[in-house]
C-alpha cells in the first residue's frame, strides 16, 4: 500500500479517536489516554496537609496544624467591594479573604469590553484566595476580620494606587492586620501579613498562602481540552503541574520545599498565583480537602515574636490573563503557567512571531494570515518535494493498478513489479510522506499557540469573525475548510480499493464536523494552510505536466 495513503489513515483514526476522547472529558467522562499516571508520592516527601480523598484534614488550624483547614465558621461575616481600572472584586471579612475578583479589560473600538469573574464563592462555583497563621490557636481564615476605618475601596482618578487593611480580634496572644495593595493597571496584588504579639509569651508562628477552588472549567472551547489544576514551580524542579484526578488519588507529585518558587491555579486563559519573597524557605501543599474542592498553597516560618514586637510577611498575588510578555516580568517561571506542554520549544517562538506580526498589522486575525503564509514560505521546498512525489504517484496511478490487476493472485510478484515500477520511473513512494511528518510538530505547536493564547478572546478579524477566540456563528470557515480538503483530496493520487477512495472522500466532511466547534481563529490558520497548499500543490503539479509535454 502507498506509504502516504497510509499516513493519512493513520492520521484520520487517530484524529476520530483524540475527537471521541475529547467529548468523553467534555462530558466529565474518565479519558483514555491521560488516567492520571503521575508517579505516587512516597510517605517521606507526602506534601505537608496531604489527606486521603473526602476525609477532614487531620491538620486544622486550631489543632497545632501543619497545613490550613476548613473549621466550621459561626461569627457573621460581611463582603467589602472594591475596585480598580482591572479589576472588581469582594473581601470577605472571614479570614479577610479575597473572595470574589472579576477581571475587566476596557475595549479599545476595535475590541469588545470583556469580563470575567475568576475568584468567586456561589452554590455552584468556588475559587478563593486566603491566607492565615498556623502553630497554635492563632488567627486564620476562619475568623473575623474587622475593616480598619477610613479605608479607601476604590481607585480614585489621578490615583496610582490604594490599600485596604483587615485586623483581626486577639487570638493565641496574636493580632493580625492585612492589607491589600491595588495598583493601577496591575494584575498583582501587594499583600502583607502583619503579625503583632499582645501577649505575655513569645511565639513563632508560621504564615500560610493558599489558591482553593473546585475543578469546574471556565471558558474551554468544546472539544479543545486544556488543562485546568494546581501548579508548583521552583528553580530547581522547574514547573510541576498536576491534575484534580491526581488529588482524587493522592497522587500528586512535586517538589515539597525551596528557597524559591511559587504556587499556582491555572486554567483556561488565566491563572492566579501566590508568589511569596525570594530566598525564603517555603514549604508547598497540594491536596483535596472536601468531595468537591481542592487547594494549593505554601508554608513560611516567622521569626519568633517577642512580646509587643510586630513582623510582617509580604507577598504578591497575581490574578490575571496568561500573557507571556508580562507573566515573564512577575516573576521566574511564571510565564510557564501558558502551558503548551512538550511543543513549548517551537510554541514560544511561534507566539514571539505571532506577537511581533501583530505589532506591526494591529489585528490578530491578519497576523494568522501573515504567519500561515510565513511558515509555508519557510517549508516551501519539503513541500515542493512532497507534491512532486505525490503527482509521480498519480502519474503512475493507472499503471500501478493495472499491475495489481494483473498480480493480484500473487501479491510476492505483485509487489515486485511495483518496486520495479518505481525504479524505472524515479518514484519514491516514501517521498510525498517524509517532508510532511518534518511540518508536523510546527502544525501542532501553532494550533497550541492559537489555543492557547488569550490574546484571541475577545479579538475581531473581519466582518462576521468578532471573536477569535468563539466558533464562527456562521460556520463559513468550516465550510470552507472541508471544501478545502476535499479539493486537496482531488489532488491526491486516487486509492486503487474503491472503499478507500470512499474513506477518502469522506474525511474532509468528517474533520469538518469537528472544525464547526473550534474557535475561528484555530479554522483560519488551517483554511488559510489548506488554500496556500493548494495553490503550491496545483503549480507544481501544472510545471511537471508542462515539462513533460514540452519534450514530446
Amino acid at each position: 500500500m502507498d506509504i502516504k495513503r497510509t499516513v493519512l489513515w493513520v492520521i484520520f483514526f487517530m484524529s476520530a479517536v483524540m475527537l471521541f476522547d475529547n467529548w468523553q472529558r467534555d462530558h466529565g467522562r474518565p479519558s483514555m489516554f491521560f488516567p492520571s499516571t503521575t508517579p505516587t508520592q512516597t510517605a517521606g516527601t507526602a506534601a505537608p496537609g496531604t489527606t486521603t480523598p473526602g476525609t477532614q484534614p487531620a491538620d486544622l488550624p486550631a489543632t497545632n496544624a501543619a497545613a490550613p483547614g476548613n473549621a466550621p465558621a459561626t461569627e457573621q461575616s460581611q463582603l467589602v467591594k472594591f475596585g480598580t481600572d482591572v479589576y472588581t472584586g469582594e473581601i470577605d471579612t472571614r479570614g479577610g479573604t479575597l473572595s470574589r475578583l472579576s477581571l475587566i479589560k476596557q475595549g479599545d473600538g476595535k475590541q469588545p469590553d470583556l469580563v470575567i469573574t475568576l475568584f468567586d464563592k456561589t452554590n455552584s462555583h468556588t475559587y478563593l484566595a486566603r491566607t492565615g497563621l498556623l502553630g497554635g490557636d492563632f488567627p486564620n481564615h476562619n475568623d473575623v476580620f474587622t475593616l480598619m476605618p477610613n479605608q479607601p475601596t476604590h481607585l480614585a482618578d489621578g490615583q496610582n494606587s490604594f490599600q485596604m487593611s483587615f485586623e483581626s480580634p486577639e487570638k493565641g496572644g496574636l493580632r493580625v492586620i492585612k492589607t491589600y495593595t491595588f495598583t493601577r493597571g496591575s494584575y498583582v496584588i501587594g499583600v502583607e501579613t502583619k503579625v503583632q504579639n499582645v501577649g505575655t509569651a513569645p511565639v513563632t508562628p508560621q504564615v500560610y498562602m493558599e489558591l482553593v477552588r473546585d475543578d469546574q472549567p471556565v471558558e474551554t472551547p468544546r472539544f479543545s481540552h486544556t488543562f485546568i489544576g494546581p501548579a508548583v514551580y521552583t528553580n530547581e524542579h522547574h514547573f510541576q503541574k498536576m491534575t484534580f484526578g491526581d488529588l482524587d488519588k493522592n497522587k500528586q507529585d512535586f517538589a515539597t520545599s525551596a528557597n524559591d518558587g511559587w504556587v499556582a491555579m491555572v486554567q483556561h486563559y488565566f491563572a492566579s498565583a501566590w508568589i511569596p519573597q525570594e530566598g525564603v524557605k517555603r514549604d508547598f501543599y497540594a491536596e483535596k480537602i472536601d468531595p468537591s474542592l481542592y487547594r494549593v498553597g505554601m508554608k513560611q516560618a516567622m521569626p519568633t515574636i517577642q512580646p509587643g514586637q510586630t513582623v510582617s510577611v509580604s507577598a504578591r498575588l497575581f490574578a490575571g490573563p496568561e500573557e507571556e510578555q508580562m507573566l515573564a516580568g512577575i516573576a521566574p517561571g511564571l510565564d510557564l503557567v501558558k502551558d503548551y506542554g512538550w511543543v513549548t520549544i517551537i510554541a514560544k517562538p511561534l507566539f514571539w512571531l505571532l506577537s511581533k506580526i501583530h505589532s506591526y498589522v494591529g489585528n490578530w486575525g491578519w497576523s494568522i494570515v501573515l504567519l500561515t503564509l510565513l511558515i509555508k514560505a519557510v517549508f516551501f521546498p519539503l513541500s515542493a518535494a512532497s507534491y512532486k512525489s505525490m503527482a509521480r504517484m498519480k502519474a503512475i496511478t493507472p499503471r500501478m493498478q493495472a499491475l495489481r490487476e494483473r498480480f493480484k493472485g500473487d501479491p510476492q510478484k505483485m509487489n515486485a513489479a511495483l518496486m520495479e515500477l518505481y525504479k524505472t520511473e524515479k518514484v519514491n513512494p516514501f517521498g510525498g510522506c517524509l517532508p510532511v511528518v518534518i511540518q508536523i510538530p510546527v502544525f501542532i505547536s501553532l494550533y497550541w499557540v492559537l489555543l492557547s493564547s488569550v490574546e484571541m478572546r475577545g479579538a475581531p478579524w473581519i466582518w462576521w469573525i468578532q471573536d477569535l477566540s468563539q466558533q464562527d456563528p456562521y460556520f463559513i470557515l468550516p465550510v470552507l475548510m472541508a471544501v478545502s480538503m476535499f479539493l486537496q483530496t482531488k489532488l491526491n493520487p486516487t486509492p486503487p480499493d474503491p472503499v478507500q477512495a470512499k474513506m477518502m472522500m469522506f474525511m474532509p466532511i468528517a474533520f469538518s464536523v469537528m472544525f464547526f466547534f473550534f474557535p475561528a481563529g484555530l479554522v483560519l490558520y488551517y483554511v488559510v494552510n489548506n488554500v496556500l497548499s493548494i495553490a503550491q500543490q496545483y503549480y507544481i503539479t501544472r510545471m511537471m505536466g508542462a515539462s513533460k509535454a514540452k519534450p514530446a
